[in-house]
């Protein structure tokens, strides 16, 4: 139901737009398509003009039409036509900075958006290195960690904050020097049918959403060399809420889809369907309450994945000391997954960091905190096939030593935090009622390890679970667990 409201609020606005829309062609502000002409001012005063005059959309046609940041204003929209081009300018010194830097920025507007079949071109390679120059010149202060610039100090290319009404529909973006796009505090959020494909540099999540109510996220295409889609919460009184996202296809050199790693606040009925994720590092799947926030309500459902390093991974932690996370009520339906038995995103520009070695490929894994546990999961309907292959010479952990897995509670979450694990194919500790219902595990090659292992697992059931592999051993172990009902058959 409140998905279908959010659904209807976007047709209105959709509907609505053209009514009022007046088109002003680029040309018409001496906006040249050069490729060669910085149009930072021009296209700026053609926003200001459009908004200040009731309205409309700033029209892009063919062309490479090269500038620094712009400021979207309220009930204008810029239209770029198939062949138009947004081109960023190489110098960082063109792009403003309020608490990011970016190439178009919104605050606190209402009624806008970016449309069409044009790009946005940000150069994002050539824009951090320029960056990195000015930091060495000393005219730019950065803390230049890991001998790369912040992200804070690299333009993405859209920042909305605080906006309303917003749609972002069927354009382009590529090559962000940081994270493509941010969307802090905003309501009635569309993105549809876009394509993103930012393999430029660090930190090139494809889609950031934070502490919004009322995202749409449809029909996209995502390949970025950091999160695909990722939802954050940096405000304790905020929350990310009434989310849908739904048909999109996600190729991530981190995790497809993910949300919790900045958890102050909340995230709450999240609808995430029949989307796919392919080569992607790290987790198909992930959901990380770190910072203090509420998961609740939350489904997947209809979701495949291919060529992963894992599958689902569901984390609690205490990263703010004091501030334990809670999950509750999470949903996770009809869900095909194969994992790579090499690294998944090898060839990539800017793969992910080989970490957390040496250890045997991770299984999907449910881990809260001894005293803030995960509570009211199920998983149905759920495939997962693995490579199986298991080196016992990787720090091997024996089912009688699960009290040697550590606990890292203040640790960034990531499937592979835990080093070495003594299942193969799900892991599930500080849990409690946790039902799963037609679970298949395949393990295609003999892995020493157990497929099952639950450690302080409360009220949990197994039904319809079936494993897979290539030699006979016991396929579900239970540690300071009660109330275990359902025991695996062999397939």
């Amino acid at each position: 139901m409140i998905i279908k409201k959010y659904l209807l609020t976007a047709a209105f606005f959709f509907l609505a737009m053209p009514l009022f829309a007046k088109d002003y062609p680029a040309s018409l502000f001496g906006i040249y398509s050069d490729g060669v002409t910085l149009n930072t001012r021009s296209i700026q005063y053609a926003i200001d003009y459009i908004n200040k005059n009731g309205g409309g959309r700033l029209v892009f046609y063919v062309g490479r039409y090269l500038t620094g940041s712009v400021h979207l204003k309220s009930n204008v929209t810029i239209q770029l036509e198939e062949g138009a081009v947004l081109l960023g300018s190489l110098n960082p010194l063109d792009y403003d900075r309020k608490i990011f830097t970016a190439l178009v920025f919104a605050y606190n507007e209402q009624n806008i958006g970016i449309t069409g079949k044009g790009i946005i071109e940000g150069r994002g390679r050539y824009v951090a290195r320029n960056v990195v120059e000015l930091i060495h010149k000393g005219i730019l202060k950065d803390g230049f960690r890991y001998d790369r610039p912040e992200a804070e100090s690299r333009p993405m290319l859209i920042n909305f904050r605080a906006c309303e009404n917003i749609l972002i529909r069927r354009i382009t973006l590529r090559n962000a020097a940081s994270w493509v796009q941010t969307y802090d505090q905003c309501r009635n959020l569309t993105l549809d049918s876009i394509y993103v494909d930012s393999k430029a540099y660090w930190n090139n999540d494809g889609i950031d959403i934070v502490d919004c109510d009322g995202v749409t996220i449809t029909n996209s295409y995502i390949d970025a060399s950091d999160d695909g889609i990722c939802l954050k919460s940096h405000d304790a009184g905020s929350s990310c809420k009434n989310i849908l996202i739904q048909n999109c296809t996600v190729r991530s050199s981190a995790n497809g889809i993910k949300f919790g790693t900045a958890s102050r606040g909340g995230f709450s009925k999240i609808r995430i369907l029949n989307n796919k994720v392919f080569d992607t590092y790290r987790s198909a799947i992930t959901l990380a309450a770190v910072d203090g926030a509420c998961i609740e309500d939350v489904e997947v459902d209809s979701l495949q994945a291919f060529n992963t390093g894992n599958a689902i991974f569901l984390r609690i932690g205490e990263r703010i000391p004091g501030k334990k996370g809670r999950m509750e009520n999470i949903r996770i339906s009809n869900v095909y997954v194969e994992i790579a038995a090499t690294k998944p995103d090898a060839g990539y520009e800017y793969e992910g960091p080989t970490e957390d070695m040496p250890r045997n490929i991770s299984p999907a894994s449910i881990t809260g905190m001894p005293d803030a546990m995960i509570s009211n999961v199920s998983l149905t309907n759920i495939e997962i096939k693995y490579p199986g292959g298991g080196n016992p010479f990787f720090a091997k952990v024996a089912l009688d030593e699960l009290d040697n897995v550590p606990e890292k509670t203040t640790a960034y979450p990531e499937f592979s935090m835990f080093g070495e694990l003594p299942a193969w194919g799900l892991y599930i500790r500080h849990a409690k009622n946790i039902h799963v219902n037609n679970l298949v595990l395949v393990c295609r090659k003999k892995d020493y390890r157990t497929a099952i292992v639950a450690d302080d697992l409360h009220t949990a059931s197994f039904k319809n679970v079936k494993v897979t592999e290539p030699t006979k051993k016991k396929m579900l172990h239970t540690y300071r667990s009660t109330d275990i009902t359902g025991i695996p058959s062999r397939q």
